[in-house]
């Protein structure tokens, strides 16, 4: 195994949190393998996630959660995407809403109760679905098709989103959507038993296939007047720390595709050698830069964490930085992924072993925002500001 994880965590909560999460990292690591190939939503480990309180990790303590910081939440992403990648990314869509809500204030009070309310007592579940086919990613400013229409007390949306992650298991989806009548960029809280909405299986893809990221259709969608959650506005997006749960993810596949080649190399001898492949000295460098490249992603995101948890005054400035840490660990998560394929192999493309999964997972990084050419140009116009 990776033998840093006590350099992160030096209390004792985290160390039973990170049990558990190891426990269940391992329950999932094998149904990881079916699910992938039949593109299949984790609903059984979700209900396990549900059943030790991982779906309220980042609810406020006064109702009810635990109220995790971004250092902890992502101790549990990367834990967890060790076992399913899937499972982990899907899960910090949910939690990380949460925490942005929690940590934003941008929600009526009332409402954010409610919700909490919920998600601790019956375990719902919410994400955001603002990415449509036509407009592409909100991340490079797309405007929503989708409408909102005001009729009478209530509000009438229509529209198509994409990249909708947990569809088939969501309770709740927050929509973007235009509104007709001033332009405005609304976000709507809409329920999954609201009429005219229906989930389209749209979700065949590469890697990433269990988050079951399938396609929301709204048909004269009608929800209540206080289903208007906020009005997005022209001003520069506030950094947002939760997205990092994002790289936290794929370095936990990472880290589980190095532990894996590792361990390959313990075990396998070919007959053209009188020892295992592990004392072949261009392995042992393959391992030794799999491991900078994990130290260097790790340290980096995790500094940037608790920067981000002990000094809220500053997060204003740490936009640059957050963006910094997706394109690092992203990439090195990648580095790390093919390396451990070079090391065992042409056997790590079979079906069998888990190395081909990780392979496709960890590229899914490349098109979670934000995407790396953005990242560039935020630093560039930082540098010449």
């Amino acid at each position: 195994m990776f033998e840093y994880d006590d350099l992160l965590v030096n209390d004792h909560e985290q160390v039973q949190r990170l049990k558990i999460a190891d426990t269940l990292s391992k329950q999932f690591a094998e149904r990881a393998r079916q699910n992938d190939e039949e593109g299949r939503f984790p609903f059984e480990n979700f209900k396990e996630l549900k059943e030790v309180g991982f779906v309220r990790l980042t609810v406020p303590k006064k109702y009810g959660g635990g109220e995790l910081s971004l250092y902890d939440f992502l101790l549990i992403q990367e834990k967890i995407a060790e076992g399913d990648g899937a499972t982990a990314l899907s899960l910090g869509w949910h939690n990380g809403i949460v925490m942005n809500i929690r940590d934003s204030n941008k929600w009526d009070e009332q409402k954010f109760a409610q919700i909490c309310y919920e998600i601790v007592n019956e375990g719902k579940l919410i994400n955001s679905c603002a990415t449509e086919p036509s407009s592409g990613s909100p991340a490079r400013g797309g405007k929503p098709l989708t409408s909102a229409r005001k009729d009478g007390s209530e509000w009438i949306i229509n529209g198509h989103k994409t990249f909708t992650s947990l569809a088939p298991a969501l309770d709740y989806f927050i929509v973007t959507a235009a509104i007709e009548e001033t332009g405005e960029v609304g976000e709507f809280l809409i329920p999954k038993e609201a009429d005219g909405l229906r989930i389209e299986k749209t979700w065949n893809t590469l890697g990433m296939r269990a988050t079951r990221s399938d396609d929301l259709l709204l048909t004269k969608v009608k929800v209540q007047g206080d289903a208007l959650l906020s009005i997005r506005t022209q001003q520069k997006p506030e950094p947002q720390g939760w997205l990092l749960h994002i790289p936290a993810c794929y370095l936990g596949i990472a880290k589980a595709a190095r532990n894996y080649a590792v361990q390959f190399a313990k075990k396998y001898q070919p007959q053209s050698l009188p020892h295992p492949i592990s004392e072949v000295p261009e392995v042992r460098r393959k391992v030794a830069e799999m491991d900078i490249e994990m130290m260097k992603a790790r340290h980096f995101m995790y500094h940037v964490a608790y920067l981000w948890d002990h000094f809220p005054g500053k997060r204003k400035k740490m936009g640059e930085e957050l963006a910094a840490v997706k394109y690092v660990v992203t990439n090195s998560a990648i580095n790390i992924v093919d390396m451990a394929m070079r090391i065992v192999g042409g056997q790590s493309l079979m079906k069998e072993h888990p190395l081909e999964r990780y392979y496709r997972d960890v590229r899914a990084g490349l098109h979670n925002p934000p995407a790396d050419d953005l990242t560039f140009v935020k630093l560039g116009q930082k540098a010449f500001s």
